[in-house]
This record gives structure tokens, C-alpha cells and sequence, in this order.
């Protein structure tokens, strides 16, 4: 832990306004690919590509970089808005609260990157409903700790403490294979986030960020990626998004 503090300290991501991100204090970059069980849900994600350290470098925003992940100032050409448009308010308040015999979920829906991964064995809050069977608690812990975006976190009632992996400062830029497309930055171990107006954002340990430059809730992933409008609407009028300010034939979370 004492390692990681000092790593973050050295460490930042800035937005900058309409143009890239700005990776400093040799953040290690990783690629990593999300990999399915024999069900077709997604599960886990396996390394890929370590990229060569660099103290610093800007990964692309906009999503139409020819040097991709990097910036090549592309954004400047295309006129990329990238309008950050998050709500600033810290997770817990914007979290929903479900309850099971021994865990506790909070879920902030606006963070969700659908990658899917909380779909498995007929999903976290079917699976939390039966948490004092052992298998079924096991794997809603796997799920909730998996969920890149952070959008799910889980608790241990008996002791009101979160699952999460101790994940040492990294990016990782996720590719989805089931969608066929690049998926959204993954930024682990609490590094700061600053907005380009120089504010920062709640540190966390898992949230992901959008590099397809179509998210409606940058600088976070929304799924824009691989979802149609109609989808992205579903998602926001099943979990009330637009009462605040996203299918369900498969809601993809």
C-alpha cells in the first residue's frame, strides 16, 4: 500500500479541453482482451501487449487518431468536443443500495461501460439474492471485482468492508472480442483524474474512461462504443438516468 501511495503521488491523468489525455509519472499501459465462459458471458480479461514505459505520454480521445492508443492531433482536424459532462457528485451518493443475506451492492448505473461482465450465472443481484450459499456468493464477489468501470461495488456485511483487488497504478486499454471494437480505458489503483478545468475527480480504483470520443458521459466510458442510440436509451430509462440530468431484451448489464 505505502508503494502505491508513492507511485500515485507521482502520477496524473489530465484532460485536456477538446484534445487528449495527458498520462504522467510512468504509468505502466497495458492491452488486455475481455474472454467469454462457454455461456457467452463475459468473464475475465487475459494481458495481451505490454507497451514500452514512458514517463509521459497523451493517449487519444476523439477515437480518430491514426496512431492509436497515442494522440496524433487528429482532434484538431475533426473538431472533437470533448465536453466533459460526468456528474461530479462522489459514488456513494449516486449509488443504489441492494441488499442480500451476507453482501451488500452499491451500483452508480451511470458509470457502466457494458462490458458485461455482471451477467454471469443469472446476474449479480440474482446471485447476491442467494448470498449465503457459498458458490453463488463466490461468484457475485468475482463479478462485482471484475466490473472495470467501478460501476458495482460489493461489501461484506458482517465486516462493511468493499471486495476489491489491490491493483497497482495502471491503464489498460481493453479490447472486446465478442463486440468486435476497442473497448474504453481502464485506469486502476486511484490515480488522479484531473478535468481540464484543473478540478480533479473522485479517485477510485476501477473506472473507465471513453477513447471512442462518443461517450454522453465523458470523460467516463458509456458504452457508445459497440451501443446504438436506441440501446444507450433503453439502459438510461430502465435504471431512471434521465430522471437525474443508460437494453431489456438483454440490457448488456
Amino acid at each position: 500500500m505505502v508503494e502505491n501511495n508513492q507511485l500515485k503521488n507521482k502520477m496524473k491523468i489530465k484532460i485536456v479541453k477538446n484534445g487528449p489525455y495527458i498520462v504522467s509519472g510512468g504509468v505502466p499501459l497495458y492491452e488486455e482482451t475481455i474472454i467469454t465462459d462457454e455461456a457467452g458471458h463475459t468473464k475475465d480479461l487475459v494481458d495481451e501487449k505490454e507497451f514500452p514505459p514512458q514517463n509521459t505520454y497523451t493517449l487519444c480521445r476523439c477515437g480518430e487518431s491514426k496512431d492509436k492508443p497515442y494522440c496524433d492531433g487528429t482532434h484538431t482536424q475533426k473538431n472533437f468536443d470533448g465536453t466533459e459532462t460526468a456528474s461530479r457528485k462522489p459514488y456513494i451518493k449516486k449509488a443504489e443500495i441492494f441488499e442480500g443475506p451476507e453482501l451488500r451492492l452499491t451500483d452508480a448505473h451511470e458509470f457502466c461501460d457494458h462490458s458485461r461482465f455482471c451477467l454471469r450465472s443469472g446476474g449479480i443481484r440474482n446471485l447476491i439474492g442467494k448470498s449465503d450459499d457459498p458458490e453463488a456468493r463466490q461468484t457475485a464477489i468475482e463479478e462485482a471485482m471484475i466490473c472495470p468501470s467501478g460501476r458495482l461495488v460489493l461489501w461484506d456485511k458482517n465486516t462493511g468492508k468493499p471486495f476489491e483487488k489491490e491493483f497497482k497504478p495502471s491503464i489498460v486499454l481493453v479490447h472486446d472480442e465478442q463486440k468486435k471494437c476497442q473497448g474504453p480505458i481502464w485506469v486502476r489503483g486511484e490515480i488522479p483524474l484531473e478535468s481540464a478545468d484543473g478540478t480533479l475527480y473522485e479517485a477510485r480504483n476501477r473506472v473507465t474512461l471513453c477513447r471512442c470520443g462518443k461517450s454522453e458521459n465523458k470523460p467516463y466510458c458509456d458504452g457508445s462504443h459497440w451501443m446504438t442510440a436506441e440501446q444507450k436509451l433503453k439502459f438510461r430509462k430502465k435504471w431512471g438516468l434521465d430522471d437525474n440530468k443508460e437494453t431489456d431484451e438483454n440490457p448488456e448489464s
